[in-house]
């Protein structure tokens, strides 16, 4: 066998295209694709199914109408603050949040007392209503007992306020 015939004939590919032989591009390795269109287009598909979806009827519950609500005066008010906490009894101020220097006792029968005092003086100061404002985690209990000490004294107007912590 000859030299010539142990290799098989290699094919000339022509190249149609005028100009230098075409050559493949190397991808480079630090090459990434771009996500932001993709991500565009998440966030406005978010936004669509928010604005256009209608909440379910079935979980949504209806709150009454207030029949009455005006809103009290400070000035004219004593006011009281329940917060939340406490061993058995939650604490108690004479004032319009949780200010410690105002805190009321917490044994019963003294706050009782300490409560129809404030209530007195307020009333001779010509404060003819007492608010009280409580945590939205503070037990019925303790509302219900400040609102007996409070009426203790005839004329006082009670009125109940809601402080929600967030």
């Amino acid at each position: 066998m000859s030299p010539a015939t142990d290799n098989p004939p290699q094919e000339e590919i022509e190249d149609e295209a005028p100009g230098p032989p075409l050559r493949r591009r190397r991808k480079d390795s630090d090459d990434e694709m771009d996500i932001t269109p993709m991500i565009d287009i998440t966030f406005l598909l978010l936004i669509f199914f928010l604005v256009a979806s209608t909440p379910d009827k079935q979980t949504a519950i209806e709150l009454p109408d207030a029949k009455s609500g005006s809103p009290v005066s400070q000035l004219t008010s004593v006011v009281f603050t329940i917060g939340d906490g406490g061993l058995d009894t939650a604490p108690v101020y004479k004032a319009d949040g949780k200010i410690e220097e105002f805190r009321l006792s917490d044994d019963p029968e003294k706050r009782k007392e300490e409560v129809k005092q404030a209530v007195e003086e307020g009333f001779a100061e010509t404060k003819t209503d007492a608010v009280i404002k409580g945590d939205k985690s503070i037990n019925c209990r303790e509302v219900h007992n400040l609102i007996k000490a409070i009426s203790q004294v005839e004329g006082m107007k009670i009125h109940l306020a809601i402080l929600e912590v967030e």
